[in-house]
C-alpha cells in the first residue's frame, strides 16, 4: 500500500440520477456526484469552458499599470519585461515581450540566472538593466516582496511596474503599480491565476479587446497556468480549454518544434501532456542554466531557428535525467547501513543546485522521510527539501533557523542556505524532530478516490464519456475510481522489471492493469490475491482495437471483515496516557493473539509489510475483524516475551520469529500487564 487510507466518497444516489437525465453518461455521472455535483446546472457551471472573462480593470492597480506601460511605449522609453525561469515565468515573459513587440514597444527581456541570482527581481540585474537604458521594468511571475528592490528602482530614476500572483506580504513595494490577484485591497473574482495569467491581463488592458488578445496568446497562457498547477476552475478553465485548442493548431514555430520533439501529438495534447512532456523541457532550459534557450523558443519565427532549440531543450532536458540519475546514485550510496535515519540529510561540493530539488523528492518518496539535500559551495550549502507524510518543512526550519543562513519555502517544500560546520547538528535536530513526528503508527498519506465502482461499468462507452471533465487539473482532476473484491490472476513484469501489468478477475468480468514504477515486492502482491484496486481508467488502443485498462495507483489486500484504523488506544499506550475505556478497546483476547501469531506463523521468513498492509492481510486471510491499534499491541506483547523481534523503518514493520521460549507466557509481557493495569484503574 503506497497510501495508508483511501478516502472513497460516496456518490449520492439522486444527483447520479438528476446527472444521467441531464444527458450524462453513468460513469461520468458517478464521478460529478461523487465530488458533490448535484445536477445538470452544476455540472454545466463546474465543467464551463467557455465562460466570460471579468474586466482586467477590476484587478486592483491594473489602471495605474496600463496607464505607465502605455505611456512609456507612446515615448518610446526602453522597457524590460522582467520574469521567472520557471514554465509559468518563461510564457508570462514572453507573451508580455511579444505582444509589446507587436505594438511598437521598446523591449528586452530579462530572467534571472538560476544558479548566479537565483529568484526574483534583485540589485545586479536593475543596474544592469538601468546601465542598457531602461526606465521602466515589468515584473511578470515575480516581485511581490521585491521592497528593497523597488526602493533601489526609485534611486536610480527607474519605475516599477509589478505583475504577480503569489501571496502578498504585509508590506507591498513601492511601487507605480502592484498587479496581484491575492491583493487584500482587491475584489478580483478569480485570484488563483498563473503569472502568465495575470500578465495576459495586462496585456487586454492594453489592448482594450481581451478576446483579441485570448485569440492570440491561449496557447502560452494554457502552458504555464497548467505547469503551475493551477486549478482548473473558473477563469482558468476557459484559458487551459482555449488554449489546448491552440496547441492543437498552433502557428508558434516554437512550440510546434518542441511538441514534435518532444513526441506530442498536436491534435491530441491534453493538460496531462502539458505536465509530463513540454513542462520538464521548457523547465529544463532554467534548471540548467540555459533559460535563453526557452526565450528564444517561444518567440522566434524561424521553423528551423525553432527546431535548433527544440532539439536543444530536449538535449537539456536528458542532461538533467542523467545529472538527476547520478546525484540519487551518489546519495543512496551515502546513507548509512542498516535502518535509515528518521531524515536524510545529505550534502556533496558536486551536486547541481538546479536538479537535487527532484532528487530529494524521489529519495523522500522511496525511503518515506523528509530529505534534505546540500549543494556545497566552500564554506557554505545550498539546501533543497522535500516533505514526506506531512512532515512540515517551513515549520522545522523555522525552529531550526539559528543553525540557517536563511530559509524559505511551505509545507511540502523548501529550501536554506547553511554552513558547511553547521550542518552535522542540523542533522541531529532535524532527525529528532522527524523522529517525535513519525512516533506512532498513524497512517499520514491519504489518497482521494470519486467512488468504487462495480466491474460492469468499466466499459469502453463509459470511460470515453470522462473526456466531459477534460481538461482535468488541479481541483479537477482525472477520475480516481476504487475496484474492490478482484481476484489477481497474473503478474508481467515489463519495462526491465520495473513495471506490472496485472489481470484481474471480478466473477465473469476480466480487466488488465498497469502499475508503474512498482513490482511485486515493493506492492506486496502475488497471484491469487484478492486485493481493492485504486486506478484511473484509460483506454488501451492496440492495432485498432479499443480496450479499457487501469492505470493503478495503490492496491491493498480486500477485507471482508472490519479493519480499522483506529490507533488512539495504542498511541496512549506508548504514551503512557492511557484510560480504562481506551485500554479496553485495544487489549486483545486469546483468539486475537492466536490469530495474529498463525498469521505470522506460517509466513516463510520475515514479514516485511506497512503496518495497515500487513492489518489487512490478517484481516483477509483469517475473516475476523482487528484494528491496527489491536496488531500492534499484539506484535508488543510477543515481542515482550521474546516470541520476535519487531523493527521499524518509517513507513514498514520487519518482523522475525525468534525460538522464543517453548511456552511463552502472554500475561507476563510488560504491554500486557499495563493493559490489565489500566483497564481496572
Amino acid at each position: 500500500m503506497k497510501y495508508g487510507i483511501w478516502n472513497v466518497h460516496e456518490p449520492d444516489a439522486r444527483a447520479v440520477n438528476d446527472l444521467v437525465g441531464a444527458g450524462y453518461a453513468p460513469l461520468a455521472a458517478m464521478v460529478l456526484a461523487a465530488r458533490g455535483i448535484r445536477n445538470g446546472m452544476e455540472a454545466n457551471h463546474y465543467l464551463d469552458c467557455h465562460a466570460p472573462l471579468p474586466d482586467p480593470f477590476r484587478m486592483t492597480d491594473m489602471d495605474l499599470a496600463a496607464g505607465r506601460v502605455g505611456l512609456a511605449m507612446a515615448r518610446g522609453e526602453k522597457i524590460a519585461v522582467f520574469g521567472d525561469y520557471d514554465v509559468d515565468g518563461i510564457t508570462a515573459t514572453c507573451l508580455l515581450t511579444d505582444f509589446l513587440r507587436r505594438h511598437g514597444a521598446d523591449v528586452v527581456s530579462y530572467i534571472p540566472g538560476r544558479l548566479e541570482e537565483g529568484y526574483g527581481l534583485n540589485p545586479i540585474a536593475i543596474r544592469q538593466l538601468h546601465a542598457a537604458g531602461v526606465t521602466l521594468i515589468i515584473t511578470v511571475d515575480c516581485g511581490i516582496t521585491a521592497v528593497d528592490e523597488a526602493l533601489l528602482c526609485r534611486e536610480l530614476g527607474m519605475d516599477l511596474v509589478i505583475t504577480d500572483h503569489h501571496e502578498c506580504k504585509d508590506t507591498l513595494p513601492q511601487a507605480v503599480a502592484v498587479v496581484d490577484p491575492h491583493r487584500p485591497d482587491g475584489g478580483y473574482p478569480h485570484k488563483n491565476l498563473s503569472g502568465v495569467g495575470v500578465a495576459f491581463k495586462l496585456a487586454a488592458a492594453l489592448n482594450g479587446d481581451q478576446e483579441a488578445v485570448l485569440r492570440d496568446y491561449a496557447d502560452m497562457v494554457c502552458l504555464g497556468t497548467v505547469a503551475d498547477v493551477m486549478p482548473l476552475q473558473g477563469e482558468n478553465r476557459v484559458f487551459t480549454a482555449r488554449g489546448l485548442d491552440m496547441l492543437a493548431h498552433t502557428r508558434r514555430p516554437g512550440i510546434a518544434a518542441l511538441m514534435h520533439e518532444s513526441g506530442c501529438a498536436p491534435e491530441s495534447i491534453t493538460a496531462t501532456g502539458i505536465g509530463f512532456m513540454l513542462a520538464p523541457r521548457i523547465n529544463a532550459a532554467g534548471r540548467m542554466g540555459q533559460v535563453e534557450l526557452a526565450l528564444e523558443l517561444f518567440l522566434t519565427e524561424d521553423p528551423l531557428r525553432a527546431q535548433e532549440l527544440a532539439s536543444q531543450l530536449c538535449e537539456l532536458n536528458r542532461q538533467r535525467q542523467n545529472i538527476e540519475s547520478e546525484i540519487y546514485r551518489q546519495a543512496v550510496s551515502m546513507l548509512p547501513s542498516g535502518q535509515p535515519p528518521e531524515a536524510i540529510v545529505l550534502a556533496d561540493e558536486g551536486w547541481h543546485q538546479g536538479v537535487v530539488g527532484i532528487v530529494a523528492s524521489r529519495i523522500a518518496e522511496e525511503y518515506a522521510c523528509p530529505t534534505f539535500l546540500i549543494c556545497l559551495d566552500g564554506e557554505h550549502g545550498k539546501a533543497s527539501s522535500r516533505s514526506h507524510g506531512g512532515f512540515n518543512l517551513f515549520a522545522s526550519l523555522t525552529v531550526l533557523s539559528p543553525l540557517l543562513e536563511s530559509y524559505g519555502g511551505h509545507e511540502l517544500a523548501a529550501g536554506f542556505t547553511i554552513t558547511r560546520q553547521n550542518i552535522p547538528e542540523f542533522r541531529r535536530q532535524i532527525c529528532a524532530l522527524a523522529a517525535g513526528y513519525y512516533d506512532d503508527d498513524t497512517p499520514r498519506t491519504t489518497l482521494e478516490l470519486d467512488c468504487a465502482i462495480p466491474p460492469e461499468l468499466l466499459t469502453v462507452p463509459n470511460v470515453d464519456s470522462l473526456q466531459v471533465l477534460e481538461p482535468c487539473g488541479n481541483s479537477c482532476p482525472k477520475p480516481v475510481l476504487a475496484m474492490e473484491h478482484l481476484v489477481l490472476e497474473r503478474i508481467f513484469l515489463v519495462g526491465g522489471g520495473r513495471h506490472m501489468r496485472l489481470r484481474l478477475r471480478s466473477g465473469r468480468h476480466v480487466v488488465n492493469a498497469i502499475y508503474f514504477s512498482a513490482t511485486p515486492q515493493s506492492a506486496s502482491i502475488q497471484p491469487g490475491d484478492l486485493v481493492d484496486v485504486a486506478f484511473t481508467p484509460q483506454i488501451n488502443d492496440y492495432r485498432g482495437e479499443r480496450t479499457v485498462q487501469m492505470n493503478v495507483l495503490d492496491i491493498r489486500p480486500s477485507c471482508t471483515a472490519c479493519c480499522s484504523v483506529e490507533i488512539a488506544g495504542y498511541r496512549a499506550l506508548r504514551q503512557d496516557t492511557l484510560s480504562a475505556e481506551l485500554a479496553a478497546r485495544i487489549l486483545p483476547g486469546r483468539a486475537m493473539l492466536a490469530t495474529v501469531w498463525r498469521y505470522l506463523s506460517a509466513s516463510a521468513g520475515p514479514v516485511q509489510e506497512s503496518p495497515l498492509c500487513l492489518c489487512r492481510k490478517i484481516v483477509r486471510w483469517s475473516n475476523k475483524p482487528l484494528s491496527l491499534g489491536q496488531l500492534l499491541t499484539c506484535l508488543d506483547i510477543f515481542r515482550d516475551v521474546g516470541l520476535l523481534e519487531l523493527t521499524r523503518q518509517h513507513k514498514d514493520l520487519t518482523i522475525r520469529l525468534t525460538p522464543g521460549p517453548e511456552k511463552a507466557d502472554l500475561n507476563q509481557s510488560q504491554t500486557m500487564q499495563r493493559l490489565l493495569q489500566a483497564k481496572e484503574s
